[in-house]
């Protein structure tokens, strides 16, 4: 594969995770304030619909595991991206909540598909072509799915415009995200043909049990904040000058995160590196409730960008490296923890809203769940270090 083509693959990568990640999934948080105002959902209900949404990517990390998935990778990649464009779109529909609670667990379902497929298409095709470093590059789709989408939707919010209309445009972007990734990540044969012959799979080195573990107190840890942050916001009168900005930050912090994480992981190890990523995230959980000032919250928000998809990246990193000849089914079930994690974090923090007034005791234990994250990683970097080759 050429330098150009593996360039072109990558931001193929990228703008597929932009529309199902980055906008499908997390636009979401910027829209919910204002939705939840105007159909009268209290925070339970947020929090059960944003559930819903990570239910799918549970059992859809979990199909994405498959193997049948993965022997027909990039048909499912378009077409799970396809749906998320359709769902996105769809949320713009006034119908009960059943029926959002619906078009979240599809969406949600769709991203897991995606984000499987895209990077195990992407990474090892960046790989056998000895562009490893463009990982990165693929990753960062996702914040700039969160900046491009949290722009549209501050602006539009400017003009006086309703809820409906922030779902529209979100699904008309995620379109535009469809068609580019069909044209620039390539059919199986073209790739193959573009590349030469495949490397060896790498074998395990350690037991994956605790990174999935560590994966999934992850998926806990940082959901809370991500899904709350602009309703945390709103709270306070002397903070709502941050509403349309505050997720617009999340999103900036993101985009460079995966390049820094990842260059540090190639000085210390990928589960040092996750295990610091867990500490700093933790940091940002408890600032966002110990520390409810401007400052605070905006320091949050940067330390929560500059984590999130650093951790998710050295997750898949981790799975390649410890899957053994399956690295797709490694990542799958190593989503699937993730989704699980976050999954539950929601419920909780909406459950303990609706009886404590605020978001600080669901957060603490958020950020003690990063915590552990942080040393089930070491563990595993430690046992990786007594396996003897």
């Amino acid at each position: 594969m050429t330098t150009d083509r593996s360039i072109v693959l990558a931001i193929g990568g990228l703008v597929a995770l932009a529309a199902a990640m980055g906008i499908g999934r997390f636009v979401y948080t910027p829209i919910l304030p204002v939705m939840a105002d105007a159909l009268g959902w209290t925070k339970a209900d947020a929090g059960l619909v944003a559930s819903a949404n990570y239910l799918g990517y549970f059992l859809g990390a979990i199909a994405a595991a498959q193997s049948w998935i993965a022997a027909r990778a990039r048909m499912s990649l378009l077409t799970a991206l396809a749906l998320s464009v359709a769902t996105t779109t769809a949320m713009a529909l006034s119908v009960p909540i059943a029926g959002h609670l619906a078009l979240r667990f599809v969406g949600g379902f769709t991203s897991a598909i995606v984000i499987v497929c895209a990077s195990s298409l992407v990474l090892a095709r960046l790989t056998r072509a000895g562009r490893g470093g463009l990982t990165s590059l693929h990753f960062a789709g996702v914040g700039i799915g969160i900046v491009v989408s949290a722009v549209a939707v501050s602006g539009l919010l400017a003009t006086g415009s309703g809820w409906p209309a922030l779902w529209l445009a979100a699904g008309g972007l995620s379109f535009l995200a469809l068609l580019a990734a069909m044209v620039m990540i390539p059919s199986d044969d073209a790739a193959a043909s573009s590349v030469g012959p495949v490397a060896p799979p790498a074998t395990a080195t350690a037991p994956i049990g605790p990174m999935i573990l560590a994966h999934g107190l992850f998926g806990f840890g940082y959901v809370i904040t991500t899904t709350f942050i602009v309703a945390l916001v709103r709270l306070s009168p002397d903070l709502r000058p941050l509403e349309p900005m505050i997720w617009v930050v999340v999103g900036l912090a993101a985009i460079p995160s995966v390049a820094i994480w990842v260059g540090l992981a190639g000085r210390i190890g990928v589960m040092p590196a996750y295990a610091l990523a867990c500490l700093v995230e933790a940091a940002s959980v408890a600032l966002s409730v110990e520390w409810p000032t401007t400052a605070g919250l905006l320091v949050s928000a940067v330390l929560l960008g500059g984590t999130f998809m650093g951790i998710t990246t050295l997750g898949f990193l981790a799975a390649r490296n410890l899957g053994g000849t399956r690295p797709q089914q490694a990542m799958g079930r190593m989503t699937a923890s993730f989704a699980l994690g976050q999954m539950i974090g929601p419920v909780l923090a909406g459950w303990m809203f609706e009886r404590l007034g605020d978001f600080r005791v669901a957060s603490l234990l958020a950020a003690a769940g990063l915590v552990v994250g942080m040393g089930l990683a070491l563990l595993t970097a430690w046992l990786a270090k007594r396996v003897v080759p």
